[in-house]
């Protein structure tokens, strides 16, 4: 799973002030009317993937891309209920936002194993010690938020230890549904921090692009008899006629 979120170098005052005492109204309530109706979906479509993995050990494709579209979207959201970016959170499965990297490989073959160990314990062996932690590091978060309120209003900075301590709250915790969902078949570990390649040097850039490198021989008609490595051939003594 790789999740990136955009680090903002300056904040909107005036959004943030709408968001905080408004956001109930006109981001809250109606992105989760539609969420509650595409979870209740989800929870049709685990059900069915359970079944379909079970007996064919393969999870369905196009089950696994709503999933994943499904996701996204709740990330959005909360991405803004956090303040962590500015900017209304856009309605649909199929947008998306350009502050937002998240992305989930497909698993050709899912095990069947630990499938079934999940759906009758999961509970016990994932989300009661994940959830456990979760609650007091959400605990934190809150007051991360409230604090960074004040913070943006007065500096329009959003404090980059609390950004990164609040997305990697939303990454770990999207890791624990991704493994009760059926979507990896690793463990969620006990952390938030990104994996190897999820985080950018910079949070407020992307990936450092690849250097542009001029080929000398590009467009040269090379044989394949020519030998570079070999040293350039020394030259011969004139003979005694040619001197003459």
């Amino acid at each position: 799973m790789q999740l990136k979120i955009n680090y903002q170098d300056s904040y909107s005052r005036t959004e943030l002030l709408l968001r905080t005492f408004f956001g109930w109204l006109y981001i809250v309530f109606p992105h989760a009317f539609c969420l509650v109706f595409l979870a209740l979906w989800s929870s049709i479509l685990q059900f069915i993937t359970f079944w379909v993995i079970l007996f064919t050990g393969k999870f369905p494709e196009s089950f696994f891309e709503y999933q994943v579209k499904y996701l996204r979207w709740g990330i959005r959201l909360n991405t803004r209920v956090l303040n962590l970016l500015d900017g209304y959170p856009a309605f649909g499965l199929d947008v998306e936002d350009e502050n937002i990297h998240f992305e989930v490989p497909y698993i050709e073959q899912s095990d069947r194993g630990t499938v079934l160990l999940r759906a009758l314990f999961g509970w016990l062996y994932v989300l009661v010690p994940h959830g456990f932690i979760l609650f007091f590091v959400g605990i934190v978060v809150q007051i991360f938020a409230f604090l960074a309120f004040w913070i943006v209003l007065f500096t329009k900075k959003y404090p980059e230890d609390f950004h990164k301590f609040n997305i990697n709250y939303l990454r770990w915790s999207t890791r624990v549904n991704l493994y009760m969902m059926y979507m990896t078949d690793t463990y969620p570990p006990f952390t938030g921090e990104p994996e190897s390649g999820e985080e950018y040097d910079n949070p407020s850039l992307g990936p450092t692009p690849a250097l542009a490198y001029d080929d000398p021989f590009a467009g040269a008609d090379l044989d394949e008899d020519d030998d570079f490595d070999n040293e350039k051939e020394t030259p011969k003594p004139p003979k005694p006629e040619d001197l003459v």
